[in-house]
C-alpha cells in the first residue's frame, strides 16, 4: 500500500511540474510572435530564401539582366558585323569583275537592260546629234556596227515615210563592235550635212534602236529633237570611242542603211 501511495505522489508532482512549463512557454510565446524562436523548420526555410538571395544578387544575376543581354551577345555583333559588309563586299565585286574581253563581245550581243541610251546635240554644230549607248552591264558586249535609226514625226500614226540615214559603205571585220562595261559606244548623225534648201521640216523625232541586227523593234526608243529641225540627206557613222571619231565615221556615209 505503501508502494502504490508513493507512486501517486510522484505521477501528480510530474503533471504539476508539466503544468507550470507550459504556462512559462505560454508566456514566452504570445500572440505577437516577436521574440519567438524558431524552429527546425523555420530555420530551414530561412537558409533556403538566403540562398536564393545570394544567388540573385551574384553572376547570375547580371547574366540575365536587361542590359547584358542588350550590350553582350557577341552573336548579335557577328551578325551585323559580318553578315550584312561581307555579303555587299561580295556582290560589289562580282558586279565589277565580269569579262571585258572583245572575244567575248563578239560572242554576247548587248541586251537592252544593259544600255543607256542618250541623244544629244554635239557641241559646236547646229546639225549634228551624239547617240551616246552606255554599257551598265558587269560584262562586255557586242553591238551592231551602228545604231538602227529613223527620223519621223511623234505624231505620225504611219511611220512608213520616215528618213533613214547613209551609212559608211564596204563594212567587214569583226563580228560585232564590243562595249566593255562602264563604257560608251558613240554615233553622230547630222541631220542636214550640206545645210542646201529644202530641207524637211516636218521631222522632230529621232528614233534609235541600239542594236539592229539582235534587238526586236519593240525595244526601240524616241527622242524629240524640238520644233526647228530641218532634215536632208541625213548620214549616220559608225560606233567609235570618241565624238570626233564618230564624226570622221559620219563624213564617210555613202550607203543606203
Amino acid at each position: 500500500m505503501r508502494t502504490i501511495h508513493s507512486r501517486k505522489r510522484t505521477a501528480a508532482l510530474g503533471a504539476a511540474v508539466t503544468a507550470v512549463l507550459a504556462l512559462a512557454l505560454t508566456a514566452c510565446g504570445g500572440d505577437g510572435g516577436g521574440t519567438k524562436s524558431a524552429g527546425p523548420a523555420d530555420n530551414a526555410a530561412k537558409s533556403a530564401a538566403s540562398a536564393g538571395a545570394s544567388q540573385q544578387s551574384g553572376s547570375g544575376a547580371s547574366s540575365t539582366s536587361p542590359d547584358s543581354a542588350t550590350t553582350g551577345g557577341s552573336a548579335k555583333k557577328v551578325t551585323s558585323d559580318t553578315g550584312t559588309s561581307q555579303s555587299g563586299a561580295t556582290k560589289t565585286g562580282t558586279a565589277t569583275g565580269g569579262n571585258t574581253s572583245d572575244s567575248y563581245a563578239y560572242k554576247h550581243p548587248c541586251k537592252s537592260d544593259d544600255l543607256s541610251v542618250r541623244v544629244y546635240a554635239r557641241e559646236g554644230s547646229a546639225t549634228q546629234q551624239v547617240i551616246e549607248v552606255n554599257n551598265t552591264g558587269p560584262n562586255a558586249c557586242g553591238l551592231s556596227y551602228f545604231p538602227r535609226v529613223s527620223l519621223g514625226s511623234a505624231s505620225a500614226q504611219d511611220h512608213s515615210g520616215d528618213v533613214t540615214p547613209l551609212v559608211p559603205s564596204g563594212l567587214g571585220g569583226a563580228p560585232a563592235y564590243p562595249v566593255k562595261p562602264k563604257t560608251a559606244a558613240i554615233a553622230v548623225i547630222d541631220l542636214n550635212p550640206s545645210g542646201a534648201d529644202g530641207a524637211l521640216t516636218w521631222i522632230n523625232e529621232l528614233n534609235v534602236l541600239a542594236d539592229g541586227d539582235h534587238m526586236p523593234n519593240a525595244e526601240q526608243l524616241n527622242f524629240p529633237l524640238g520644233p526647228d529641225v530641218k532634215v536632208l540627206n541625213p548620214k549616220l557613222g559608225l560606233y567609235s570611242g570618241t565624238i570626233a571619231e564618230a564624226v570622221s565615221s559620219m563624213k564617210q556615209a555613202d550607203a543606203k542603211s
